[in-house]
């Protein structure tokens, strides 16, 4: 009987050590699978984190890009005018200040387009016909008077028609702080918003309308 059991005993412990090696090897096929898994998810999350952080941005941030560049074309084309038509120091100190201000942003608007892939609005599509209606944006017609004016007419008139500029840019740039992703652009937005509702406020009280 013992001589019996001995090899059935042996035959068990093999069979015992092989299933235990099984499992073990199993559970080291699965450690290593997850050790891969974990281990392909940094050679890929940089690349996923980068281009997500490359491409940030949504239809928002897009349209506020594309319609702030025409708009601030417009404001420094008026701008350019009052330097030889403007009759008061003070509108000439503000046309240069919007000029200063909204120069440099356009060249960041068009970087950012350029960089998402979007279509940079062409230099001479100042929209004065095309956004004439919305925006805030003058009219072909309005830019014409202006630009015939001179003196104290055309303060005032410069002053009325950039308040309602302003307040078109105002309401772009709420709407990007509402709608849009990108931070950079949200940022410029918060800008936008208080220096433009501050030039608003001044232009208001050489008016007389504060």
């Amino acid at each position: 009987m013992s001589k019996n059991r001995s090899p059935i005993r042996r035959t068990t412990a093999v069979a015992a050590a092989a299933a235990a090696s099984f499992v073990l090897a199993a559970c080291g096929a699965a450690d290593d699978g997850a050790a891969a898994g974990h281990g392909g998810h940094p050679a890929q999350s940089p690349s996923a984190s980068s281009s997500a952080a490359q491409g940030q941005h949504n239809a928002a941030d897009v349209a506020f890009a594309t319609g702030m560049i025409p708009h601030h074309r417009q404001a420094v084309e008026m701008a350019d005018l009052a330097p030889s038509r403007a009759g008061s120091a003070e509108v000439k100190q503000l046309a240069e200040a919007i000029k200063k201000a909204q120069d440099p942003e356009i060249k960041t608007l068009s970087g950012w387009l350029t960089s998402w892939g979007e279509q940079v609005p062409a230099a001479g599509a100042a929209g004065h016909s095309g956004h004439g209606a919305g925006g805030g944006m003058m009219t072909a017609d309005e830019m014409d008077q202006l630009g015939k004016a001179s003196g104290k007419a055309f303060d005032t008139a410069f002053m009325e028609l950039m308040i309602k500029h302003h307040e078109g840019a105002v309401a772009m740039a709420k709407t990007e702080q509402a709608d849009g992703v990108f931070p950079e652009a949200k940022t410029m937005a918060g800008a936008i918003i208080s220096s433009q509702t501050a030039e608003i406020a001044t232009m208001n009280g050489l008016l007389g309308k504060n």
